[in-house]
């Protein structure tokens, strides 16, 4: 190994790391260099600009760069992503090209995007929420940016020669590459013996900003683990496997194009925090992040772009048993090339049946959802098979944009023959808020129970927007007509207790009361997920007495982050909130080593 490569690795190598579990590992290939950096004098700005190391595919269709207000113009490498479109007719699915370009920044940053093609006609920039003011003259696009964002710049409507656009906060939490505990790649290409890395209990893997690894992570049986960086898993056989574990973070790295499987899997696993992941996927089944069977998982700042659905919750499946709950993905944005958005439901056990509840997805943006087969359409897909029972689900704050092909919520008790052995049990309880939609290409949404006995109850829209009407109580509208078909969505004899309500109507003719436990247990120093759950339909939350390192997000019930005080017991005091009241209860919170 020469000097160069050298350089990519730290004094404490894999092998130092992980022990006899990292025996196989080898390195391919050279560092392509390090990450730069430019803080401009006298001001709080910085940049990081991170390499592509040789030997990963790049995109010319764009070139960007980069500066701190009043710094030097930066070049930021563009990854060539690619992306998937199922032929109606054939199916048969072609694969295009796509750009990616990413780079580290706090304060302000200043951007230039620069087509290829020549001259743009028309631009835009996306998340439409994001509200990016941007200039367009010739041949370049050019904004500036004061805190982090995902994005997808399109030149004159194109959708998969586009460029994607992560500007990450700096990193916060880098290990000391030194450190025993720490499994490290620097920038480079690397490649395992096994197209594997074992994350041992107690390890941190580190993939650093340039290091590019082809390799799968498996977390499986393992606890305290983690991985950060800003580095990309390229081309890796079904990128993270995690299984059977308890306590994992995954945090700011890029899996790009797969060679199989899904981005994340996550199996028969609890505590589980998912934060800042780009995924990129053009393959069969190409899935984004999949949960199986697990608990308090929380699923925060993604972007998904997939051949197959974005996020999808699941009981069992395969190797995989047992309930699925306390499930939360917010902050983040989906891109469904083929199928869902968010799909949940489908795979579950007959023989015994198990509960998918506590579900919330807050803060998102749906720029596409593409699928010719009805089965498989819904932004929103809320399908319970194989006699799993489907409860307390909460989508907020939800925009989605005017997407190819599909529906906007597939809600429906199904048996799927080429995927269930039974019916699911039912819905009982979806309260959707603040949901949006602007577009022209959606089909009508379809709510179906099974039957009398596999039907589904207690559907709550609040401040439905569909191209900027309001679908609810005061509307206006023939009197025979039903709000469903203002949607429009087909509702049939098998859906109960449907309403329709504007921002202000009182939700619920109780105050709340909650019902999660009242016993929790966090480690110290590890990641930590609690969802308050009520009744009643809340609208806000909140918890007082939290240990150091732990907050709470009013919005949606969720307290997590990382113990940080002392072991022992506190008493934190969680809220609920409706219209009529707000219901607490004492939690005791244990902090225990690890």
């Amino acid at each position: 190994m020469d000097e160069t490569q050298r350089a990519g690795l730290s004094r404490r190598t894999v092998l130092q790391a992980a022990g006899a579990t990292a025996a196989a590992y080898s390195l391919i290939g050279a560092a392509a260099g390090t990450a730069r950096a430019e803080d401009t004098p006298g001001a709080s700005d910085r940049l990081v600009v991170y390499p592509i190391p040789s030997g990963v595919p790049t995109n010319s269709s764009f070139s960007v760069k980069a500066r701190t207000t009043g710094g030097e113009w930066q070049t930021v490498p563009v990854y060539r992503a690619r992306a998937k479109q199922i032929d109606a007719n054939t199916g048969s699915g072609p694969v295009f090209n796509s750009s990616v370009a990413t780079f580290d920044f706090k304060g302000t940053v200043e951007v230039i995007v620069t087509s290829s093609k020549g001259t743009i006609g028309s631009a835009r920039i996306r998340p439409l929420s994001s509200d990016t003011e941007f200039t367009v003259d010739g041949a370049t696009v050019s904004f500036t940016l004061t805190e982090p964002r995902n994005l997808s710049i399109e030149i004159d409507g194109e959708i998969f020669n586009n460029l994607q656009l992560h500007a990450n906060p700096i990193e916060s939490n880098a290990p000391d590459p030194d450190d025993e505990d720490v499994i490290y790649f620097g920038p480079g290409l690397h490649k395992t013996t096994d197209n594997v890395v074992k994350v041992p209990s107690g390890k941190t893997l580190y993939l650093a900003g340039g290091a590019v690894l082809t390799s799968r992570v498996e977390f499986v049986n393992v606890e305290n683990a983690r991985l950060l960086g800003r580095g990309v898993l390229y081309n890796s056989p079904s990128g993270v496997l995690l299984q059977f574990s308890k306590n994992i973070e995954i945090d700011g790295i890029m899996v790009l194009n797969p060679s199989s499987g899904y981005s994340v899997t996550v199996g028969q696993s609890k505590q589980v925090t998912v934060r800042n992941l780009h995924s990129y996927s053009h393959g069969q089944w190409g899935d984004g992040i999949d949960v199986f069977s697990s608990e308090d998982v929380l699923i925060d700042g993604v972007w998904m772009r997939n051949s197959d659905d974005c996020i999808a919750i699941y009981a069992h499946r395969w190797e995989y048993y047992g309930d699925c709950r306390n499930i939360t993905v917010r902050n983040s944005t989906l891109w469904a090339d083929v199928a869902h958005p968010i799909n949940v439901g489908t795979h579950g056990n007959t023989d015994k049946p198990e509960t998918i509840e506590n579900l919330v997805f807050s803060n998102i943006d749906i720029l596409d959802h593409r699928e010719p087969q009805m089965d498989y359409q819904g932004c929103i897909a809320l399908n319970p098979g194989d006699s799993n029972l489907l409860r307390n689900v909460r989508a907020q704050d939800i925009r989605v944009d005017d997407f190819r092909w599909g529906q906007l919520i597939n809600m429906r008790v199904m048996y799927n023959k080429s995927y269930n052995t039974s019916v699911g049990r039912g819905i009982d309880g979806v309260f959707i808020r603040n949901l949006k939609y602007t577009g022209t290409h959606a089909n009508p949404s379809v709510m179906v129970g099974y039957d009398a006995d596999h039907a589904i109850k207690d559907v709550t829209f609040q401040n439905l927007v569909i191209n900027g009407k309001f679908i609810g109580n005061g509307m206006k509208k023939p009197g025979w007509y039903k709000f469903t078909d203002m949607m429009p969505a087909y509702a049939n004899e098998h859906v109960l207790n449907t309403r329709f309500l504007n921002s202000t109507e009182a939700t619920a003719g109780d105050a709340p009361k909650v019902t999660s436990p009242d016993k929790a247990t966090a480690t110290k120093n590890q990641v930590f997920n609690y969802l308050i759950t009520a009744s009643g339909l809340p609208t806000s939350f909140n918890a007082d007495g939290l240990p150091k390192g732990l907050d709470i997000d009013t919005d949606t019930g969720l307290i997590s982050g990382t113990a940080e005080d002392n072991v022992g017991t506190f008493t934190v005091t969680v809220s609920a909130t409706n219209s009529v009241g707000t219901a607490t209860q004492a939690v005791t919170l244990t902090v225990q080593h690890a």
